[in-house]
């Protein structure tokens, strides 16, 4: 277990690498705020949008999750709480104000970064038409 990446990992690394190349700038592993020990993966604190890449094992992909054999219950209780946790972590964003996208590690990482560039543009455009005229940035 100490051997698997929790950070960093491959699909994360592509649509990074993606987003900086059309300009946008981000944090990264971003604390989720009122959360211990819970964090965004891809985060753009200015417009609030959470970007989160699961791993389709850990997080229980609907197509790719698999169901270990050895130790059976107690994998299939690991993995459920870690999808509620999702939940939970997604739901506590969205009320705090965040807009929260979310991607399995086996999607393209052009149509990731295209659909979190969209993203960030529109709620970007929103929140400077909703500034008083004059106002600076």
């Amino acid at each position: 277990m100490s051997k698997q990446v929790s950070k960093d990992t491959a699909a994360e690394l592509a649509v990074r690498r993606l987003l900086h190349a059309a300009g946008l700038r981000y944090r990264v592993e971003y604390p989720v705020p009122g959360m211990a020990r819970r964090r965004i993966d891809v985060a753009f604190t200015s417009t609030k949008v959470a970007v989160l890449i699961d791993g389709c094992f850990w997080h229980g992909c609907p197509e790719h999750a698999t169901h270990p054999k050895a130790n059976a219950q107690w994998w299939r209780q690991k993995l459920d709480r870690n999808i509620a946790r999702d939940t939970e972590t997604t739901e506590h964003l969205v009320a705090a104000g965040w807009e929260v996208l979310r991607f399995w590690e086996h999607e393209s990482p052009v149509t990731v970064a295209l659909r979190i560039e969209e993203t960030v543009r529109r709620r970007r455009t929103a929140m400077e038409r909703g500034r008083p005229r004059g106002a600076g940035r």
